[in-house]
């Protein structure tokens, strides 16, 4: 007995400086004024007060929420309709072809996807509004209106990520049982009757993992929101990562950076504890 607690303590020590540690130092700050010259000073509540009472904290948070809802929402419906297309009967080079090519992007780093795309998206020698003037639409300022460029990032994202999805879930169709479904198709039920009744049960799982996984990667965006619009025009695509990393190395304001960090921590905790209690609905066991 005692020889297993010295296995496993090398991992709780690792676990508790590396994992327990930074945690608990960040909710500690976040009660904090810190300078970095005179040190802490203990203010209570009034980091979490600030960002609560200002309007571009809000409108920040809301950025956040917009982009995680459209990303993961477009994320796994894109990844799921690429699954079902790809996990079809057709020949093997075709099959292992556009797998390959929608789930190349994935192992492409982030930061270098944003800078190509900033190349897409210019107004003037954007290969988007090249073709768009061909067919006489006029040019579109996709990062500096206000107006497309949430859009903008959120189609980048999807291009990025949805790939990975599909892998995910062309998984999950391959262990859908064929038996039941030639039974189905013998009943004569139709293909959405098959795919509703049968197929979403099934991979019903491996579909709420990844909403959950796409929704806790989105709610914590950076590089490609910093690389192609820096949070702009105006915050009208700031997330609470940028902002969180504007205030502790910008403004240095270590303490309400902290503060900024735990509310991302809480949001992400909330909305995973909505999802595990919603998928009770919708989720086979």
């Amino acid at each position: 007995m005692q020889a297993g607690y010295v296995f496993v303590l090398p991992s709780i020590v690792l676990y508790a400086a590396f994992v327990l540690a930074p945690v608990a130092i960040t909710i500690i700050l976040s009660f904090t004024y810190y300078d970095i010259s005179f040190g802490a000073d203990w203010v209570g509540f009034e980091n979490y007060v600030r960002f609560l009472t200002e309007p571009r904290s809000l409108e920040i948070f809301w950025n956040t929420l917009r982009f995680a809802f459209l990303a993961v929402s477009f994320n796994v419906a894109v990844g799921l309709i690429l699954a079902l297309a790809l996990n079809r009967a057709m020949p093997t080079v075709l099959l292992y072809f556009f797998r390959l090519a929608f789930f190349l992007p994935v192992i492409i780093s982030a930061a270098f996807v944003a800078v190509v795309w900033s190349y897409f998206y210019s107004v003037d020698f954007g290969v988007i509004n090249y073709y768009l003037a061909q067919l006489g639409i006029g040019q579109v300022p996709w990062l500096s209106s206000s107006k497309f460029a949430m859009t903008s990032i959120v189609i980048m994202d999807v291009w990025k990520n949805t790939g990975f999805f599909m892998i995910i879930l062309i998984a999950a169709l391959q262990g859908v049982p064929k038996p039941i479904m030639d039974a189905a198709s013998m009943d004569g039920a139709s293909p959405w009757r098959r795919f509703s009744r049968i197929t979403l049960p099934f991979i019903s799982p491996v579909l709420f993992f990844c909403i959950v996984f796409a929704s806790i990667g989105a709610l914590q965006v950076f590089e490609s929101i910093m690389i192609l619009t820096g949070g702009g025009p105006g915050d009208s695509t700031r997330s609470l990562s940028i902002y969180l990393v504007d205030e502790a190395f910008g403004s240095f304001e270590l303490g309400y950076a902290a503060a900024v960090s735990v509310i991302m921590m809480i949001l992400v905790l909330i909305i995973t504890i909505i999802q595990i209690i919603g998928s009770r609905r919708w989720v086979r066991e």
